[in-house]
């Protein structure tokens, strides 16, 4: 199946079906339903069957899914056996908070540098992650094509022009700020704040027994 032609909103659930399976596999489970699927990751079941189509028949009718074939099929899919190393910009809260958590339930991602202005910081060491001075990022990032941002929104986008002259090819943003990069470059918006207002909408007009529209 061409990756490219899966739908992005397809795309961004793959990782969660492979988190909710390894934990199957974890407790020996062999094979799941995408009614259980759906009661456990919250996405109705036409959605599951529908995104599953795009990559052949996963599974049999009346039989569901075979756990272990899934998990290696999507394990395959999502590059599980291939570390992509990270780089966190921006060592505040936020981004010490990212350094101790270190994507541990993940294979494929690890943040292995941390760059900040702070001098009571460089030098570090915080959850296993080297802290270096943020004048030293393009020497020390060298092969490292991703990057989380978690610096002050005012600093956003003077960052990010500087990791798009080094090579940067994708960008996770945690800062407020939408900031712009070249076609070639891929980022991804995550804004605490507003997820925040977005779940209190939810809670006030939506029944719980409704799916969320998102």
């Amino acid at each position: 199946m061409d990756q490219n032609k899966i739908p992005q909103a397809t795309a961004k659930r793959l990782p969660l079906y492979y988190r909710f399976l390894n934990n199957l596999n974890y407790q020996g489970k062999k094979r799941v339903s995408s009614k259980e699927l759906s009661d456990a990751i919250k996405v109705d079941s036409a959605t599951i069957r529908r995104d599953f189509s795009y990559f052949g028949a996963l599974g049999k009718k009346g039989y569901g899914y075979n756990v272990e074939y899934l998990l290696g099929f999507f394990r395959k899919t999502l590059d599980q056996d291939e570390i992509t190393e990270v780089a966190l910009i921006g060592v505040g809260n936020l981004g010490t908070a990212f350094l101790h958590y270190n994507f541990l339930k993940n294979n494929n991602t690890k943040i292995v540098m941390a760059f900040d202005a702070d001098m009571d910081k460089v030098g570090s060491d915080i959850g296993g992650v080297p802290v270096y001075h943020i004048n030293d990022l393009e020497e020390k990032m060298a092969d490292v094509s991703v990057a989380i941002l978690t610096v002050p929104s005012d600093e956003a986008q003077p960052m990010t022009d500087r990791l798009v002259d080094f090579g940067i090819s994708g960008l996770l943003n945690f800062t407020p700020a939408r900031i712009t990069v070249p076609s070639d470059i891929r980022v991804h918006h995550i804004d605490l704040a507003v997820e925040l207002q977005a779940l209190v909408y939810f809670l006030k007009h939506y029944p719980l027994n409704q799916q969320s529209p998102l």
